[in-house]
């Protein structure tokens, strides 16, 4: 995990002070605090101090979207998983005392270990590595999946019933708080997904965000270490969250680090098919009905994500310098959905 230069936007004095009365260990002095490069939701940074080193993750300041940010669900969900096969960073502590740096956060183990930004992973030379970094990658969500999620206490995590059609109606709604500009795509989504919900599945704990570049790589083996940003994490439909991992199938590179296009045999990526088929056996599934569906509904969900960007940008709270450039995507991934609901009878 590698972080951009230093910044001095922590007060650390206070920090340091809190960090010394809530977290088991801390010994300052806290050295630096630098920011990790990426990230649109939760500004994290990496705190170095005499007791060695860790993670803070924050809400950003400013103006917020109702829902979003929520560090406190982040920092339940990994303690609840700590003793899982789902490997998660160990946590410390969490602060909803805003004064403190001027939000809420938490703490949490640094990781040292690989985060890749690009899923064709062009830093491995090795097809047969690359393979088994996927093959990771689809066993800790299968991992996730299978979770009995009462047994490690969050019965209560999500709202039952009727999950997907809640994820529409929020996604909706968060697109709509976020509109900038028309994308008449978009509008016929909201009309379209509603009317053609599947049946309701057996819930599971859902991770909301499972992409390559939300884990951590161990630093020398093709093994997931550590699963991050859990902020969407909730109790709910497992094949929605599959789904949008598997998104990356359907997306270029150039839209949004996606594998569409690419040499599978050539590069060692398992094609969809055989990564979904994975997954299926992993989980005790035969096959998984209505996928379409669920790829029309992440390529939505999605491009709704990519509008909050964009309005946070023009708000000024965006928590990464290409936020801009990241929300105009909204527009071209909301085309592909509607394409794919056309020939689905829509």
């Amino acid at each position: 995990m590698t972080p951009s230069a230093t910044t001095d936007e922590l007060p650390r004095g206070a920090l340091e002070g809190w960090l010394r009365d809530h977290v088991a260990g801390f010994r300052g002095p806290l050295r630096t605090a630098e920011r990790f490069a990426g990230g649109q939701s939760n500004p994290s940074y990496r705190l170095d101090a005499a007791s060695g080193q860790y993670v803070l993750r924050r809400k950003p300041p400013g103006p917020l979207l109702p829902s979003a940010h929520a560090v406190d669900r982040e920092f339940r969900v990994m303690q609840a998983l700590a003793a899982t096969p789902v490997p998660v960073p160990r946590v410390y502590a969490l602060c909803d005392d805003t004064a403190i740096i001027g939000s809420a956060f938490y703490i949490m183990e640094y990781l040292d270990g690989r985060i890749f930004w690009d899923q064709r992973l062009p830093e491995i030379t090795d097809a047969a590595e690359r393979s088994a970094m996927f093959d990771s990658m689809n066993a800790v969500i299968a991992a996730l999946h299978t979770i009995d999620h009462a047994a490690v206490g969050l019965a209560d995590f999500g709202r039952p019933g009727n999950y997907m059609g809640r994820q529409v109606a929020r996604w909706s709604r968060q697109y709509r708080a976020s509109e900038t500009a028309p994308i008449p795509e978009m509008d016929r989504l909201i009309d379209w997904l509603p009317e053609r919900l599947p049946p309701d599945g057996a819930p599971a704990v859902v991770h909301g965000d499972y992409r390559m570049d939300n884990l951590v790589f161990h630093k020398t083996e093709p093994n997931v270490i550590g699963v991050l940003d859990w902020e969407l994490s909730t109790i709910g439909d497992p094949l929605a969250d599959f789904a949008y991992h598997v998104m990356c199938w359907r997306v270029t590179p150039e839209l949004f680090r996606g594998v569409a296009g690419v040499d599978f045999a050539v590069l060692g990526i398992p094609d969809e098919a055989a990564y979904v088929a994975a997954y299926c056996r992993r989980t005790g599934r035969e096959r998984i009905d209505a996928w379409e569906f669920y790829m029309v509904y992440s390529l939505f969900r999605i491009a709704a994500i990519c509008q909050g960007i964009a309005k946070r940008a023009l708000d000024g709270t965006a928590a990464s310098a290409d936020a801009a450039a990241q929300g105009a995507i909204a527009r071209p991934l909301a085309e592909q959905a509607w394409s794919l609901a056309q020939s689905l009878g829509g």
